[in-house]
């Protein structure tokens, strides 16, 4: 897992300047800003939340995309307001104090905005397996796609409380692998976010309640896998 240290320095960048050029590098991906504040983006597949069911109910998608994300996006943006009147000041100890807000609600942010890139209706495209060098890819590091599929849904039944698994991309070496992230901390440092899958309680437990592991399973369903591929390199 990527160091807080590093976790810390790149969401830090976000906060010197008023430019989206000064967010994280996997936050450019997927957010937008408007003036340097972060604001939520629209679904990229449609505005119906209940493009995804079965899956995923669309009652889940509007509290998690509307409400969830929202909250991430405003808490942001305060906290970023918030230090740079603390750095005018010269005020250190709360630049510190407000380091671990924008680390959680930046993440939170980033995180959500990879994800919904992650899905697509079935009839759109969801659940399709992927092809060309990121199926060879998964195929050479984990045997088959279904093989992979075990290992990262094993993966998500190990966090212990709230947090995400993802399929991250070895900036150095260009090796695939599996990473568990607390929270909302970031994919950031040395590897790429490639797929993301969100273990929060709210982003299953109206539909599926305690019975994660089906949701674990449903949601490969509606992976887009052609948005993982274009991240792949």
């Amino acid at each position: 897992m990527a160091s807080t240290l590093l976790r810390t320095s790149a969401l830090r960048s976000a906060v010197r300047a008023s430019t989206p050029s000064a967010v994280p590098r996997a936050a450019t991906l997927s957010t937008t800003f408007v003036r340097g504040k972060a604001t939520l983006p629209d679904l990229p597949w449609s505005d119906d939340y209940g493009a995804l069911e079965p899956a995923i109910s669309g009652q889940i998608m509007e509290l998690h995309h509307s409400k969830h994300h929202q909250t991430y996006v405003n808490s942001y943006n305060t906290a970023i307001e918030k230090l740079q009147e603390a750095q005018h000041k010269g005020d250190i100890t709360t630049q510190l104090a407000t380091q671990p807000l924008i680390n959680f609600h930046g993440g939170g942010h980033t995180n959500h905005s990879l994800f919904w890139e992650n899905l697509v209706p079935t009839s759109s495209g969801g659940g399709i397996p992927p092809s060309g060098a990121l199926a060879k890819a998964i195929d050479s590091s984990f045997g088959s796609l279904e093989s992979f599929k075990t290992t990262f849904n094993t993966a998500l039944a190990g966090i212990q409380g709230s947090g995400w698994a993802w399929l991250v991309q070895d900036t150095q070496t260009g090796a695939i692998g599996i990473k568990t992230y607390a929270n909302q901390d970031a994919v950031v440092g040395q590897f790429r976010p490639l797929l993301g899958i969100d273990a929060w309680e709210h982003a299953y437990y109206l539909q599926y309640q305690n019975r994660k592991a089906e949701y674990f399973g449903a949601i490969w369903h509606v992976v887009n896998w052609k948005a993982v591929e274009g991240r792949y390199k």
